[in-house]
């Protein structure tokens, strides 16, 4: 850092994470679901965000398509307001080094929701351990152990490209879509995650019930 660099000084809030929880009645976490794409992850991350919103608790879903219209928008939807320099410079595409950015933002962003006691329910494929450990490890620094629940959502590659929602996987196997993962680009599985949901055959309801009740027996919300 040159003299002439501002210093950048975390100050502390006057509210602390403890007076937001006794508030809230329910502690903060991150609920970091991940998968190929089409393997279920924003279905089930959004009856689980419902199961909990009738409970009575805090949440907000951050999904992985929202989240590119604004946080990590790509060059071409920042190129029209900023211009091209910027969006050169700030717009994520779906590169390695991008998607490494990508979940930094969310990470980073996931992190305040804990602070503020807020349930954060995050849907991105996430393809490479090394990000999500970040994410863990950030997120876990800036709180404690057990504030990040990875959620492995499990269904085979034929599966998912079986439903293809979009047209991705078509698209990729057709060349037009570069670094897909699975199909030209690795995903990395989660070795120990918190919870691992296996979808291939089973109800979108019955996982986010099962999600639900592990948030219970992990004491983040109460029975």
């Amino acid at each position: 850092m040159s003299s002439s660099d501002p210093q950048v000084v975390w100050h502390q809030h006057s509210v602390d994470r403890a007076s937001r929880e006794r508030l809230s009645g329910h502690r903060g976490c991150v609920v970091w679901f991940t998968g190929l794409s089409g393997s279920g992850k924003s279905t089930i991350a959004n009856l689980v965000d419902r199961l909990l919103y009738e409970r009575g608790v805090h949440t907000y879903l951050l999904d992985g398509d929202n989240i590119r219209h604004g946080l990590c928008a790509g060059a071409n939807l920042l190129e029209p307001t900023h211009g091209a320099d910027f969006a050169s410079r700030f717009g994520l595409g779906f590169g390695p080094l991008d998607r490494e950015e990508n979940i930094r933002r969310i990470g980073a962003v996931a992190q305040l929701f804990v602070a503020a006691s807020v349930v954060a329910l995050t849907a991105f494929v996430s393809p490479y351990r090394r990000d999500r450990q970040r994410v863990r490890q950030w997120v876990e620094s800036h709180g404690s152990p057990g504030d990040f629940v990875e959620v492995f959502v499990d269904t085979p590659l034929e599966v998912c490209e079986a439903r293809d929602p979009k047209g991705l996987y078509k698209q990729a196997r057709q060349g037009k879509i570069a670094n897909f993962t699975g199909i030209s680009d690795p995903y990395e599985a989660p070795e120990n995650p918190e919870i691992h949901l296996h979808s291939g055959s089973r109800p979108a309801t019955e996982l986010a019930q099962i999600v639900v009740d592990q948030l219970i027996s992990r004491g983040v919300i109460q029975p």
